[in-house]
């Protein structure tokens, strides 16, 4: 199936946060892709083959879409943005509950399959968002930067699109935050700081 044009993509995107259903029935074949996409980079970074496990991602990061009923999509790009965002949500959410139980701790699992993040990678992840979280504290943007291009996966002009700013001022917010992440990170000695290295 051939891309969308983001225009339509866009267009779809407004009729269902205005409540038109059958805009959305439309629209999921359309952004399927590269919603599946996004959720296989992030399962990547936690393990080598997520067949299964993409597709748990997937279809929570749609309900709670789904559930977001006053959402206002901007165009294309805010919407996978917002789909980077619950995703990486859902697996810090995921990996925290699995460190609690693993403590003894009585918190309820997130509903997502068990094997979605390996044991042995639930502390990366959580670490990777306590150190975002750190620099979205310092510096809002540089968190969302580093949250749409290496979570997301959008380029720089859709990340610059989303945050309104040129693709200079995202460049440079990227390699500022990638060089503050990697020097926070670099305690953790199974963090592969390699993979901040892309871009």
């Amino acid at each position: 199936m051939e891309p969308a044009p983001s225009q339509e993509i866009t267009g779809l995107l407004r009729a269902w946060s205005e409540g038109d259903q059958a805009a959305l029935e439309r629209l999921i074949p359309m952004i399927n892709g590269e919603v599946r996409r996004i959720a296989k980079r992030f399962l990547e970074k936690e393990r080598p083959d997520p067949t299964l496990q993409t597709t748990a991602l997937v279809n929570e990061a749609y309900l709670r879409l789904i559930d977001a009923k006053h959402a206002r999509w901007q165009d294309r790009a805010h919407f996978f943005a917002a789909c980077a965002q619950i995703m990486r949500r859902i697996l810090v959410d995921h990996a925290r509950t699995r460190r609690a139980a693993k403590r003894g701790g009585g918190v309820e699992a997130v509903p997502l399959n068990e094997e979605l993040v390996s044991p042995e990678r639930n502390s990366d992840l959580v670490a990777i968002d306590e150190a975002l979280q750190a620099l979205g504290k310092m510096d809002p943007r540089k968190g969302r930067v580093v949250e749409l291009r290496f979570f997301g996966g959008l380029s720089v002009e859709e990340t610059a699109e989303v945050l309104k700013v040129s693709s200079q001022t995202v460049l440079r917010d990227w390699r500022l935050a990638k060089a503050w992440l990697l020097r926070e990170l670099g305690g953790d000695k199974s963090y592969d700081a390699s993979s901040m290295a892309t871009g």
